[in-house]
């Protein structure tokens, strides 16, 4: 650590110089054709641009329109399609009948901490022999643990249902077996050769699960379970409806697609949020400063609750113990919830010193060759790094070098770590091909998770950079910007907001939608506005654009731009300049007005390459 600190101390005011954020490309996704617009338009009142985006989202007739605009929950699946799901139900249910004591199991993340207190608190309104348990981090590490499994034997427990994990567990489940302990696993990570000899092996991504929807949460698959038991037991269906706002945050937060079964469970579970949110999912709102408004609901869209609510339910598990999270999340009221609130937000606060700190010095080691700096992948090791928070600064360095990373520090005499990726590379497929250097792995297409030998090190980070300069191309490793479709000014107005509005809620593969306008101007009222505590200044907009009036009068559209004072000089200069753009309403003092939310700014080009260029 003082050798690395010795060497980068010579390159620290270069820094910015050495690791600025790429250029990023702007890409215009391929566009419906002419044909298609005109098919779809036919729909009275439909906006043309609105039309647009529909086909690209696959939405192509009358009545797909109107089951994306109008979800209901009476469109979720039946749960008894996904495999499995008859035997998991027969197992719980001869559980309760024996009362036999039943262990709710799940990861130490946001999506394994609501997943294990959504079944457990709602299980408990139906059972009472029941506990549940967050493998500690540091001491077991990710997934089902001997450990936990030998503390469910002491306890008497004879069925564990293990939510967001297990699917790979199959020496674990064997052991519990052995004890006789049965298994019901949830998960929805992608399988292996193998599947575990559980009771029942619940996770769509099962190469023999005919599931219509493969993409849930690990909370989602925990939902469904309880979905289908319900359904058995004929239960009242609003009773576990009530548990939708834990769905929500496990899919905004585990970044699952917020397509299908996922977007209708992400809008009934925002709505559960914003206008009776469960006690400490309540507490969480309040101590991350939202407010209700005059009517007593919240406003939350899903990019606040991912970065207002997820990362304090996670600080729990990076810092402390997953279990606080649980705790907070099954209160039985608003001040018990309030009363636990305070040492999670704590933990949250703790867990951004360390990322700070954490970044910087992955930062200097990138920077501290050009041979790291060049290279097609990024593998770090520190061993006093805290395991909690690398994912995090994996995410971070991508922010610098655009490129596959993996953050690793040294955990129980091996190094742990945690991944990220990069549109065109497949993390889980990479490190599947680099498995012989590794002792476990698990994860998805952008994140995942690994473990190795010391000594295995210098070998994994020869075959890891190998394998990104085989699939990745250098154009590649330059951040895109996925843009939906070009529009001019004069084509912002409110039937199209409202239809935009009407496509949420936004997330991956149904992404709030991005435009870009060419050659908008200032019209002198643009303003920059600086931060006097020398952070980002922002830039507040007044734009127009040539044909944006009437009568000779040209009309000016607001905007704002956080963090974008750098191209201040491009706004002022009276030249048309390129924006990207997301259209938005701002509600000031309960009036309504249009305003563009620009992301990305450049000065005045022709062209747009395609996507895939």
């Amino acid at each position: 650590m003082i050798e690395l600190k010795t060497k980068t101390e010579e390159i620290s005011a270069k820094l910015e110089v050495v690791i600025p954020k790429k250029e990023k490309l702007w890409v215009v996704l391929p566009q419906p054709t002419e044909d298609e617009v005109s098919g779809l338009l036919d729909i009275k009142g439909l906006h043309p641009v609105a039309a647009n985006l529909l086909l690209q989202r696959g939405v192509a007739t009358e009545a797909a329109l109107r089951a994306y605009f109008n979800p209901t929950l009476d469109d979720l699946h039946d749960p008894f399609l996904m495999k499995d799901m008859d035997k998991a139900v027969g197992r719980l249910l001869t559980a309760i009948q024996n009362e036999e004591r039943i262990m709710i199991f799940g990861d130490y993340d946001v999506d394994g901490t609501t997943s294990v207190s959504l079944v457990y608190k709602y299980l408990l309104n139906h059972y009472k022999n029941l506990e549940c348990y967050i493998p500690d981090r540091y001491q077991e590490g990710y997934g089902i643990s001997t450990k936990g499994i030998d503390i469910a034997k002491s306890n008497g427990v004879i069925l564990i249902v293990a939510l967001d994990c297990g699917i790979k567990s199959i020496d674990k489940v064997q052991y519990a077996k052995s004890l006789g302990i049965d298994f019901i696993i949830c998960d929805h990570h992608l399988p292996g050769e193998t599947i575990p000899d559980a009771v029942a092996v619940l996770d769509p991504k099962r190469n023999d699960c005919q599931y219509p929807y493969k993409e849930l949460s690990g909370c989602g698959v925990g939902f469904k379970l309880m979905q289908a038991l319900t359904q058995h037991e004929g239960w009242p269906v609003e009773n576990l409806y009530d548990f939708l706002d834990l769905v929500a945050v496990s899919i905004g937060s585990d970044i699952v697609p917020i397509t299908g079964e996922n977007r209708i469970l992400m809008h009934f579970g925002l709505e559960k949020v914003n206008q009776k949110p469960s006690p400490g999912i309540e507490a969480l709102l309040q101590i991350a400063g939202f407010k209700p408004k005059e009517n007593g609901h919240y406003s939350l869209k899903v990019d606040r609750l991912v970065f207002g609510i997820g990362p304090r339910i996670n600080a729990a598990g990076r810092i402390g113990h997953g279990l606080g999270a649980v705790q907070l999340l099954i209160a039985e009221n608003l001040e018990e919830a309030l009363g636990i609130v305070g040492k999670v937000d704590d933990q949250n606060i703790e867990r951004k010193e360390l990322d700070k700190n954490i970044t910087r010095e992955a930062l200097e080691q990138i920077a501290s060759s050009q041979e790291s700096v060049d290279a097609f992948s990024t593998v770090l090791f520190q061993p006093t790094w805290h395991k909690g928070v690398i994912g995090i600064v994996a995410s971070r360095c991508i922010e610098h070098f655009y490129r596959p990373t993996i953050v690793l520090t040294e955990s129980n005499g091996l190094l742990t770590g945690s991944g990220r990726s990069v549109f065109g590379f497949d993390l889980y497929q990479a490190l599947d091909a680099c498995g012989a250097h590794l002792i476990q792995f698990g994860g998805h297409y952008f994140a995942a998770g690994l473990t190795l030998n010391p000594e295995q090190l210098p070998e994994f980070q020869i075959a890891f950079e190998n394998h990104a300069r085989t699939i990745l191309t250098k154009e590649q490793l330059r951040p895109r910007v996925l843009i939906d479709a070009e529009i001019e000014l004069i084509q912002v107005n409110n039937p199209l907001m409202n239809q935009i509005n009407r496509m949420g809620p936004f997330g991956p593969q149904n992404m709030n939608p991005l435009f870009v306008a060419y050659g908008v101007k200032d019209t002198g009222q643009s303003r920059l506005l600086e931060n006097k505590n020398g952070g980002e200044s922002h830039i507040k907009f007044s734009l127009t654009q040539d044909g944006f009036g009437q009568d000779g009068v040209a009309y000016a559209l607001d905007g704002i731009g956080f963090g974008m004072g750098e191209f201040w000089k491009i706004v002022s200069s009276g030249m048309p300049f390129d924006i990207v753009f997301h259209i938005e309403e701002n509600d000031f003092r309960e009036k309504k007005s249009l305003q563009l939310m620009v992301k990305e700014i450049r000065e005045r080009k022709d062209e747009m390459p395609e996507a895939g260029a």
